[in-house]
């Protein structure tokens, strides 16, 4: 089996890790495979959402694969040289497909596995979710984006206490400090993730991510910036043929049939 699996249902994407037996750590092969399914969400016209999960009710993922880590540093140290290693750029660093990503968080969510978590759109947990970045307890520090994004989530302090201690949160702490949507029973965590991906799905799939682009880009501008970008953003959807399509079902009292065009 794969260790990410790619699906499609209708308008939106699964992407699942699928490594259980190691609690769904991210080796080179689950970096190889989050690159290919978010440039699969970007480039198929049909996907309008994505639904990121892990296999089983253990764990979401544990993070990066310290025993593949520690095997690839001993063969170096032995001389056969460190192997080129895939880097998760595409979600990690670059996560700029503005298509909506919900994160179903089934279990627990730690170091690169919060922060495939922290690069999603909307998080919702399982009860019994347990959330953390623990990479100063083996005396690193994450390195995919969790002290850049964490911070910008939650109030300052409370990331550098999560940052710093490493020590791990409940689902219902995630939820108290705003770092998940919502918090549900693990039987009704993918009912519910989909149930708001339909949702979302209802509304113009370009207006939705014309939405998130302009939220993601703007936070980096000044206020004077980011207006700037929304209304060149509203000007480029006026000419959409959903714009029309919109206005046009709301007169007619029937619902919109959007086409992503």
């Amino acid at each position: 089996m794969p260790a990410v699996i790619y699906e499609k249902k209708g308008r939106i994407a699964y992407i699942t890790l699928n490594r259980p037996e190691v609690m769904n750590a991210i080796n080179m092969e689950a970096q190889k495979g989050l690159n290919e399914a978010w440039a699969n969400v970007r480039d198929d016209p049909d996907v309008w959402i994505a639904i990121v999960t892990g296999t089983g009710d253990r764990a979401f993922s544990a993070g990066a694969d310290l025993k593949e880590i520690a095997a690839l540093r001993m063969q170096a140290e032995q001389g056969g040289g460190m192997p080129e290693i895939v880097s998760p750029l595409v979600p990690m660093r670059s996560p700029e497909v503005y298509k909506p990503f919900i994160a179903a968080i089934n279990g627990i969510a730690t170091g690169g596995g919060l922060e495939l978590a922290l690069i999603c759109d909307i998080r919702i947990a399982a009860d019994s979710a347990r959330l953390g970045l623990r990479e100063v307890v083996q005396a690193v520090m994450p390195g995919w984006g969790g002290t850049q994004r964490l911070p910008r989530l939650v109030p300052f302090g409370i990331a550098l206490e999560i940052l710093m201690t490493g020590d791990f949160i409940s689902a219902q702490e995630a939820y108290r400090i705003g770092l998940v949507n919502k918090v549900v029973p693990l039987d009704e965590l993918m009912p519910t993730a989909e149930a708001l991906a339909n949702r979302i799905n209802e509304n113009g799939p370009l207006a939705v991510r014309a939405v998130k682009e302009a939220a993601y880009r703007g936070v980096r501008m000044s206020l004077d910036e980011g207006l700037r970008l929304e209304s060149l953003l509203m000007q480029g959807l006026m000419t959409s043929e959903d714009a029309k399509e919109g206005p046009l079902a709301f007169v007619m009292k029937r619902k919109p049939e959007y086409k992503g065009r």
